[in-house]
């Protein structure tokens, strides 16, 4: 069974229990590149798992008749290697918590185009959608760091300061082009068009808005873009910005998936890891559950996506969902287990989920310590929000999602994660800050992973983490089984409001952080045996 047109009309397909499309991929492949409706930057995992199964959806019903166009602008290997060998097909493995595999063939990217200024051909084909009456939405999945234009230090990236200082002709960044797309669609008649950030990030509307205007300040100021473009980018009746909330576990593709596969009768489904570092293959695994919840916002007119799962929504809920979400419903539980995953040895989420101990942790911090004062969207129920997560999501034993992953850049989260809910408490006279017994125990527990060394005595590397630098050598007196400085170590982090959110002395956690590391830092077993202690009572 080979991927691609040719092949997938082999009877076999559907024998081995994959579905495959139902529409007639030339005619919408025809009427695509005649009037695109959908561009998507970021030919990724994600959005081969999520936003191309949307509109497959569509297509399957007959609700559209138009696919998606998919642009790759950092790593474009993707294109080269896996869309094109494969006629851009690709096959999603949905893996549900059941122990059963949902198969399909996803046919609704018609076109695959490489985001190069340097390649002219490339760049005059996404000039030419730009410039297309019919183009309603331009979404993205380029992570976080594809909006950011400066390094830590706020130094402008080099690619960045030299496409303010030549103009929209021939940018070289990423964002460099987006703007210079937009300057061509300002061009043709001031079209309208919805400019949809779908990365997993707070806010993300917003830092996509103003890393363009920043390319279109920079123009204007010098001379190398009309002054008209700036007033074109801030009217939302022209250029709109939604804020989305997304979710969905999708990891890197999967060797027990790949084995699937290979036994189906399928070829060439062997993961790549290209120069630039990213996993691909012609296949993506991802879990069943997903959320997308996006600003209503669509100057040119929108999609029927609701017609396939997508909610529609103002932008303040759009807000409150992102808050429920990582304040309290998945991603604090998540953290919490990265944290004791990484010391008590496992590489699985789902595995951790088998220990009584580990899952009461997550139930508490959840159901008891965040439902309290969780943000409430109304168009979610963020009690069955969790009940999700506890009892589908993270058991899942297909997910190969692991603790190590997951504990990336774990400084950078504790603010948000945990320490929102304990400013809620602080500002509720009805709640008390010291009823808060698990979240101090992730924060103590943080503090015993950053030792990198196991609850067995063994080392383990610590995950990726822009503060490692600062705080492992600050850290390097602590020792298992030597406790009796850890306060005068630990003050000047625990006092660091820009970490935790809050300062733990003056909230009045400090002691009880303390009191949990030096138990877990106690010597070997000492991590298993304060859990036991306390999250058997909590």
């Amino acid at each position: 069974m080979i991927l691609s047109n040719r092949g997938l009309k082999s009877d076999e397909w559907k024998a081995a229990g994959y579905q495959i499309p139902l529409f007639d991929r030339k005619a919408v492949t025809e009427n695509t590149k005649k009037a695109p409706r959908w561009v998507h930057f970021g030919a990724g995992n994600i959005f081969r798992a999520f936003q191309a199964n949307l509109m497959q959806k569509l297509l399957n019903e007959g609700v559209c008749d138009t696919g998606l166009v998919v642009a790759e602008g950092f790593d474009y290997d993707i294109i080269n290697l896996v869309n094109r060998p494969h006629n851009d097909l690709s096959i999603l493995m949905t893996l549900k918590a059941d122990n059963t595999v949902d198969k399909s063939v996803i046919g609704s990217i018609v076109e695959s185009v490489i985001l190069d200024s340097e390649d002219k051909a490339s760049f005059s084909r996404m000039k030419e959608i730009f410039s297309s009456p019919s183009l309603q939405m331009a979404s993205f999945t380029i992570t976080e760091k594809g909006y950011q234009l400066a390094d830590a230090s706020g130094a402008v990236h080099p690619d960045v300061k030299r496409d303010w200082e030549h103009g929209p002709n021939k940018p070289e960044s990423y964002i460099g082009k987006i703007a210079s797309l937009l300057y061509t669609r300002y061009q043709e008649d001031k079209l309208p068009i919805a400019m949809v950030s779908m990365d997993n990030c707070s806010h993300n509307g917003e830092k996509l808005e103003n890393a363009v205007l920043a390319f279109a300040e920079n123009w204007v100021e010098r001379g190398s873009a009309e002054e008209g473009f700036l007033a074109y980018l801030k009217n939302e009746d022209k250029v709109s910005f939604p804020w989305t909330m997304i979710d969905k576990i999708t990891p890197r593709p999967d060797r027990k998936v790949e084995q699937i596969l290979k036994e189906d009768g399928i070829e060439d489904v062997s993961p790549l890891i290209t120069p630039k570092h990213t996993y691909v293959a012609s296949f993506v695994n991802s879990e069943e559950c997903e959320y997308l919840v996006i600003e209503d916002k669509f100057p040119n007119g929108r999609l029927p996506l609701d017609k396939a799962g997508v909610m529609f929504a103002d932008r303040d809920t759009v807000e409150k969902v992102e808050r429920m979400k990582v304040c309290t419903c998945l991603n604090p539980l998540h953290t919490a287990l990265a944290i004791y995953g990484c010391l008590l040895g496992y590489d699985l989420i789902s595995e951790e989920m088998k220990n009584p101990l580990l899952k009461k942790m997550i139930e508490r911090i959840g159901y008891k310590e965040g439902l309290p004062v969780v943000t409430d969207p109304k168009i979610l129920n963020p009690e069955h929000f969790i009940d999700e997560v506890v009892n589908k999501r993270i058991p899942n034993p297909f997910m190969p999602d692991t603790p190590q992953r997951i504990a990336t850049d774990t400084s950078q989260k504790l603010a948000i994660r945990y320490g929102e809910t304990v400013k809620s408490y602080l500002g509720d006279d009805t709640l008390d800050v010291k009823d808060l017994k698990m979240i101090p125990l992730v924060y103590a527990g943080w503090f015993r992973y950053l030792m990198g060394i196991d609850d067995d005595g063994k080392k383990f590397e610590l995950s990726p983490d822009p503060m490692l630098d600062v705080i492992c050598p600050a850290l390097a007196s602590l020792k298992l089984g030597q406790v009796k400085d850890a306060e005068k170590v630990l003050k000047p982090f625990m006092e660091n409001s820009a970490l935790f959110g809050v300062n733990l002395y003056e909230v009045g956690l400090a002691a009880q952080v303390l009191q949990y590391y030096k138990e877990l830092a106690a010597g070997p077993g000492a991590v298993k045996k304060t859990l036991e202690t306390y999250v058997k009572k909590a």
